[in-house]
């Protein structure tokens, strides 16, 4: 029992520590892990400058002069002691070594990040989805088996990881109407997308600044719909809107917010397809696989906009842990991401805050 209280006092303290350091504000995903788990338990800084080099090689990184490079040194340095605490205050998952490794979360925040305040009162046109029946529910369940997901995208050094959530429920919705699946362009949205309440500017969608998912819903259903990703290409920069309504591909007939009950969710999932949400990112700086269920994480705080696509009612857990029921999450930073793109969360406990920005959407032909 003693040792068990030794135990739960350590982790309270590495929580309490990592919490003020901000160290638990991962700024990153993480690849293949590049550091052998042995060497990392033993000591995150052993052979640091070879795995440095395994890095760079790995992901073409050059800098601009010496000082740049011993910069970055450091920074991936002290991402390696990140990621241990990562994997101590989150034992499900694994973390370790990114692409992103050699960025300060700040950086990671500024660049990779861009869900608006989502406290603000919501669209006009969003809709309270209707309570939804849960028995009967399949217990595990993906829409990628099913044709309704496009391959994983990568939205680069932009902040405009909302563009991508909101195509992609949309492209979700339209393939279960007509059987199709489109790639559909979350370029249209950096450009021509600046939906917002005038009185309240934070909320307005400002490309790779940010934005929400429900504004942009908001903006499709006004501007008549989308174009494809071939018609109207990602650039991953901020551009001058070029839409040609003549080439829509998907349009919006309504949106829903979808209730915080987690079971609501599924149903809404199996329903109403692909769902668009928000969480809080703070642990995928690091992570690299299986299921993540931090011991702490903000419900109120999101910061990234993903793709819920489905869930599973188990998950690979360390032989000291129970199976975790969890939620399988489309990012949009490349495949080179956590398990070929995607994330999973353990379910049942409004992880990160996933529960809270929840959105379905459904299309009509165009």
């Amino acid at each position: 029992m003693r040792n068990l209280l030794s135990i739960f006092s350590l982790l309270l303290l590495i929580s309490a520590v990592t919490s003020i350091a901000d160290d638990v504000s991962t700024s990153d995903p993480l690849i293949r892990q590049v550091v052998p788990e042995e060497e990392v338990a033993a000591d995150p800084l052993l052979n640091a400058e070879h795995h440095f080099n395994l890095f760079k090689t790995k992901f073409g990184r050059t800098y601009a002069n010496q000082d740049e490079h011993d910069y970055r040194l450091s920074v991936f340095k002290s991402n390696l002691r990140r990621a241990k605490r990562h994997q101590l205050l989150d034992p499900t998952a694994q973390h370790g070594v990114t692409k992103f490794s050699d960025l300060t979360p700040s950086e990671f925040k500024k660049k990779y990040l861009g869900l608006k305040n989502p406290a603000l009162k919501l669209p006009a046109d969003a809709n309270k989805a209707p309570i939804l029946p849960t028995n009967g529910l399949p217990e595990d369940f993906d829409w990628r088996e099913k044709g309704a997901v496009t391959p994983v995208k990568d939205q680069g050094s932009c902040g405009s990881c909302w563009s991508f959530s909101t195509t992609g429920a949309l492209e979700g919705s339209h393939f279960l109407q007509t059987g199709e699946l489109v790639s559909l362009s979350e370029q249209q949205l950096v450009d021509c997308d600046h939906e917002c309440d005038p009185a309240e500017y934070n909320s307005c969608d400002s490309g790779c600044n940010g934005g929400l998912m429900n504004n942009a819903f908001e903006y499709i259903l006004k501007a008549g719909g989308v174009q494809k990703e071939a018609d109207y290409p990602y650039t991953g920069k901020d551009g001058t809107c070029k839409f040609d309504k003549s080439k829509i591909a998907a349009s919006v007939a309504n949106f829903s917010v979808v209730s915080t009950d987690e079971d609501q969710i599924a149903a809404n999932l199996v329903k109403n397809g692909p769902l668009a949400i928000g969480i809080n990112a703070v642990w995928m700086q690091t992570y690299i696989g299986q299921v993540s269920c931090p011991y702490i994480c903000s419900k109120t705080k999101m910061d990234h906009g993903v793709l819920l696509v489905g869930y599973g009612s188990a998950g690979y857990a360390p032989l000291r842990f129970k199976d975790k029921p969890y939620w399988i999450i489309k990012n949009s930073w490349g495949e080179d991401w956590g398990e070929e793109g995607y994330y999973k969360l353990c379910s049942g406990y409004n992880a990160c805050g996933m529960d809270t920005m929840v959105s379905a959407v459904v299309s009509t032909t165009s």
